[in-house]
């Protein structure tokens, strides 16, 4: 049982302790001034900011802006230490547009994002920060934790931790503008902030801050970039020649499906009146399927459409952030403070016409015109059933506007006792999502009646429509909600930390604390969606879920002899079972889990650092993972054939499948151990280094057998598979079951690098700096067994990924007085792509082909002309080389096709102008 009361016993106790033991040490105060003490990422203990033994990344606003960053996330994932993170691109076929941050490819819910050192509301019910809500305007720098933390913040900070931390104490109005152009066309963009403070902390006891800024993106269409203009792609390989066509089924003129009675042993035909009408030639904008052939079942002559020659595959989007920070010097001890962050982002993604199923009955005048010309007397007189296969164009392209809302509130006081510093607050914080249908859906009752009158013909070439028909189609288009998600976090935590006695080596230093947290997320699908309003649309499904978290944790910095130190941590966390509130019912385990951490720190020389630390972490499963019911989740990225050939509910020929989604109450919490050990050396001003090996190892790890594992091997995992029919299907298809399960181990290995050299020239200072990550090992074990491991190193992996062996940055500064120039080089390393089925052209059959995607080069410039201290000019160039995304033959992860937008930017050449005031 939970019992949160005791908890707060515990944290109570652990305040008074702390009070105690502070007034019996207070000593009195000298007149010397003193170094500021300040909190870093990975310890709770307040100390003089300097190398520790923990490795900290550290990005400062000087630094960001010249990174010609326009968002929170674009600073974290250009980082060689960010893989295997979401994009807002994934808006472009489902993803909602989030973006995350994902330390050494572990993943983003193994990635914990706090905002001024407290968690905020994940997106959704998972642990995953949208790194949209961030506002980039407040940010005075970001501390990046390369190593597992779970000892001093609990779950999810196996891989690390990112902390934005925000301004304070600023004081004057700074105003800056920007505008972003890429060269190739479409998707410009532009920004615009303001930031002012007023009142002096230190002189007049009090300090307010607010920082609002507004930003603007507009979209990329698939037609304004070669590379993914076309789902029907040419491809070459050794001098030979290949088609990979990844077109859709549903197509306009629509395909037909015929069934037969079972007793004229007639195979199902799936064929294209159109193409049948015009001299076996498909209509514009459709391709004859490479997937055609003929099976026991079925004989397929389907034209397909081309649809991503359609699509936006950059989504427009806006974002709006508001900071406020307010902090009051009560006593000379005491400070109060509160933190107001609020966001709106709104996405639009556009993707291809809806694809929808349309019955057509034996005595419609569709069947007459389009369907009996083709049928020979035998198929006539056993045809049973008919259904078109359609792609709306002429309604549009479907279009889901989706408005992310955050607010994070913190009301918090610190309180300096003597040599120890106690500390808390109070955390509210959500996270919201509305999703909106703003074209290209169809109002069933239109829809339907258009179809009972023939109104429009789905068998007709796009745009051939009458004028009247077209007003009726627009007519017919859905305009409204659909489903709103939220995730609320509210939160309480106490902390203290200070000097316990002095040491022959230093003083003895503690830190120690606790927190309570209440997670809670809600899902309500909209009346409309409930109410069928939508053709062929799955409402969403009802939540209100929730989990109750609470931890202690105690910290030790122990001087073992001059230059060596060594640092412990313990903690202690508690879930809750996640309760069902609309059922009234809890789902899965509540449980308790211990972690710690151990890290040494010896200053061998003054110029020579050594650190290493070794600890472990756990994660508990999302809510929605474990308490989820199977609902249907989109449909699979590729056309497979039929997992179990001949049975009933087998689609003809191969075709997509329905996906569904569901949660799994047996989910275990997953636990891990990892190691680091580095080195720091700096023997002079002009030149240091850097170097850490790390490595973590996952147990009981949460993921799901991937489509592509599935259907190559439907025995194996024939509990995935389901049946399921789709609103406006006749009968129920397979259906691919993609279920969380723990799938044994998961290891990660590599170092971190970076070298930095300065020089002072007669023309300026230089600053040349290169880091890195290279990764050693990232295996995991497949789904349902504990040793049989494989890995994405370097290769398309079987979890549909890829984790990159080398990812570096080098950046060549110049400073001449008022003007800075900066050149960076961003480096990806290639891999080995998937297994493609592709069609040779030189032999006329389907094969497969697996591409070498070469390695991903892109080359930044930005100058910087400062007037005086209140006025700054930035002109910059992103990818000034002008770098296309590499060819890749990925499936999934979005509607593009012909790169990988998780891994390149398909805006190309972009020059971007900023400027800033100050007054």
């Amino acid at each position: 049982m939970f019992h949160p009361t005791y908890i707060a016993r515990a944290l109570a106790l652990l305040a008074t302790a702390c009070t105690s033991l502070s007034a019996a040490q207070a000593q009195t105060k000298t007149e010397a001034a003193q170094l500021e003490r300040v909190e870093i990422t990975g310890s709770s203990i307040k100390r003089i900011a300097s190398e520790g033994s923990l490795p900290v990344q550290v990005l400062t606003a000087k630094e960001i802006a010249r990174s010609g960053a326009a968002s929170a996330a674009e600073v974290i994932q250009r980082l060689p230490a960010m893989q295997g993170f979401a994009v807002i691109d994934s808006a472009v076929g489902g993803g909602g547009g989030r973006a995350e941050a994902s330390i050494h490819d572990i993943g983003a819910s193994y990635t914990l994002v706090l905002l001024n050192g407290r968690r905020v509301a994940p997106a959704g019910s998972g642990n995953a920060v949208d790194l949209n809500a961030i506002p980039l305007s407040a940010i005075e720098r970001v501390e990046v934790l390369t190593d597992g933390a779970s000892a001093l913040y609990g779950a999810d900070a196996i891989a690390g931790v990112i902390n934005f931390v925000l301004k304070k104490n600023a004081r004057g109005v700074h105003l800056e503008a920007g505008l972003g152009l890429p060269l190739e066309g479409g998707g410009r963009s532009g920004n615009a902030s303001i930031t002012a403070g007023f009142g002096d902390l230190a002189k007049d006891r009090f300090n307010v801050m607010l920082s609002y800024r507004h930003d603007e993106q507009r979209q990329l269409a698939a037609t304004e970039r070669k590379f993914g203009s076309t789902s029907y792609l040419p491809v070459s390989k050794d001098g030979k020649n290949y088609i990979y066509d990844q077109t859709s089924g549903y197509a306009v003129p629509a395909n037909a499906q015929v069934d037969f009675d079972p007793a004229a042993n007639l195979k199902s035909w799936i064929f294209n009146p159109y193409y049948k009408a015009h001299g076996d030639k498909c209509a514009p904008g459709n391709f004859y399927s490479l997937s055609n052939g003929e099976t026991k079942t079925a004989l397929t002559e389907r034209c397909a459409y081309d649809f991503a020659s359609t699509i936006e595959i950059y989504p427009e989007n806006k974002r709006d952030t508001l900071f406020v920070s307010g902090q009051w010097q009560a006593t000379e001890a005491l400070r109060l403070y509160s933190d107001i962050a609020l966001s709106r982002f709104q996405i639009t993604s556009r993707v291809a016409a809806n694809p929808v199923p349309v019955d057509i009955p034996l005595d419609s005048p569709y069947f007459k015109q389009s369907i009996q010309p083709w049928l020979t007397p035998a198929q006539l007189a056993a045809a049973t059933d008919v259904t078109a296969f359609y792609r709306g164009q002429d309604f549009g392209l479907r279009t889901t506007r989706q408005h992310f809302d955050t607010q994070h509130i913190v009301l918090g006081a610190e309180w300096e006792l003597g040599s120890w510093t106690l500390g808390g607050g109070l955390t509210y914080s959500d996270s919201r999502s509305d999703e909106v249908y703003d074209g290209g859906y169809f109002r069933t009752d239109k829809f339907e009646d258009m179809l009972k009158n023939v109104r429009f013909d789905p068998f007709v070439e796009a745009g051939k429509q009458t004028p009247a028909v077209q007003q009726l189609m627009q007519d017919a288009i859905f305009h409204g909600a659909t489903q709103t998600a939220k995730t609320t976090l509210t939160g309480v935590d106490v902390r203290a930390s200070g000097e316990l006695y002095k040491l022959p080596a230093g003083p003895l230093s503690l830190g120690l604390g606790g927190d309570l947290r209440n997670y809670a997320y809600e899902q309500s699908p909209s009346a409309a969606a409930l109410q069928g309003e939508i053709y062929n649309y799955n409402p969403a499904k009802a939540y209100s879920l929730e989990r109750k978290t609470a931890g202690l944790f105690v910290e030790a910095l122990i001087p073992l002899i001059k230059n060596l130190e060594l640092t412990t941590a313990w903690r202690y966390d508690k879930n809750s079972a996640v309760k069902d509130k609309l059922n009234n019912t809890t789902v899965g385990q509540s449980g308790g889990a211990s972690t710690y951490k151990v890290a040494g720190r010896y200053q061998v020389l003054p110029t020579l650092l050594l650190r290493g630390s070794y600890g472990t972490g756990f994660k508990s499963p999302s809510m929605l993972s474990i308490a989820q019911p199977e609902v249907p989740f989109g449909v699979t990225g590729n056309r497979w054939p039929c997992p179990f050939p001949d049975t009933p509910a087998c689609k003809a020929g191969q075709d997509q499948y329905t996906q569904m989604s569901g949660g799994n109450a047996n989910l275990r919490p997953e636990t891990s151990t990892q190691a680091a050990f580095g080195l720091r050396f700096e023997p002079n001003a002009q030149f240091g280094a850097g170097l850490d090996y790390w490595q973590v190892k996952l147990k009981d790890a949460v993921s799901g057998v991937s489509e592509e594992q599935a259907f190559a091997d439907p025995a194996k995992y024939k509990e995935l598979f389901t049946t399921y029919q789709q609103p406006k299907e006749k009968k129920a298809y397979y259906a691919f079951r993609n279920v969380a399960t723990n799938i044994g181990q998961a290891v990660y290995r590599g170092i971190d690098w970076n070298f930095i050299a300065r020089a002072h020239m007669d023309f300026g200072r230089v600053t040349g700096e290169i880091s890195g990550t290279y990764m050693i090992e990232s295996s995991y074990t497949r789904a349902g067994t504990t040793d049989d491991f494989t890995d994405s190193l370097g290769r398309y992996g079987e979890n549909g990924a890829v984790t990159a062996r080398n990812i570096s940055r080098a950046t060549l500064t110049v400073d001449s007085g008022a003007l800075s120039n900066a050149l960076t080089l961003n480096m990806r390393s290639g891999y080995q792509d998937r297994k493609a089925p592709v069609r040779d052209l030189q032999t006329g059959k389907n094969t497969t082909l697996t591409l070498d995607v070469p390695a991903y080069y892109t080359v930044d410039w930005q100058g910087l002309y400062s007037f005086n201290k209140q006025l700054e000019l930035r002109l910059g160039v992103k990818n000034l080389l002008n770098q296309a995304p590499p060819l890749s033959l990925r499936s999934g992860s979005g509607h593009q096709v012909g790169y990988d937008s998780r891994y390149a930017s398909p805006m190309m050449r972009t020059v971007y102008l900023s400027g800033s005031y100050r007054f």
